[in-house]
């Protein structure tokens, strides 16, 4: 299958799934799509539930404080929101690990250019992630107290912040000068 319908698909796949509130049906195709997936389900698996695990304890801990509050809780709404968001992210790691996101938005050269700009600030930040974490690893030989490693991680948001608005200025400024914004 060529990438630009396996996109056509996952975008189908994603549109379907915010139609489903079923929460029976949604782990059905969970489960289907696992099994699809073949060898590497369980390290999508994996990848997706700690990617969605912070977003999905907040949301599901704010929804039961305020549902509480009000005394409308729904087990069967948390549970079709957590489901939903998990087979989602799950498509996505899976969709990524099969296609190739610039062959498949090949057909549009502006759809083409932004994925390539994202690509390249995805990696830009890994390296930046992955520099400080081994930084942070070669300066403490003990293990660091929990303080350290607040320290450690706001010293790092605030330094990839910092690269995120410079980033963005300079590609906007080429972008400019490329006549991007002219009308």
């Amino acid at each position: 299958m060529s990438p630009r319908c396996w996109l056509a698909a996952y975008l189908s796949a994603v549109i379907a799934l915010t139609f489903v509130h079923q929460p029976s049906l949604l782990a059905a195709l969970l489960v289907l799509a696992l099994a699809c997936s073949g060898n590497a389900r369980w390290r999508l698996l994996r990848r997706a539930v700690k990617a969605v695990l912070a977003f999905n304890l907040s949301v599901s801990l704010g929804y039961t404080l305020v549902a509480f509050w009000q005394e409308r809780f729904s087990g069967a709404y948390l549970l079709v929101v957590n489901l939903r968001v998990l087979a989602l992210v799950f498509l996505g790691f899976w969709f990524v690990s099969r296609v190739n996101l610039l062959q498949a938005l090949a057909f549009s050269r502006t759809l083409s250019f932004l994925a390539a700009l994202a690509v390249g600030q995805v990696a830009a930040f890994s390296r930046i992630v992955r520099d400080f974490r081994l930084a942070f690893t070669s300066r403490n030989s003990a293990a660091a107290s929990m303080a350290d490693r607040a320290r450690h991680a706001s010293a790092q948001a605030g330094h990839l912040l910092d690269k995120s608005i410079c980033s963005a200025t300079e590609t906007a400024m080429a972008m400019r000068s490329r006549g991007a914004f002219d009308d």
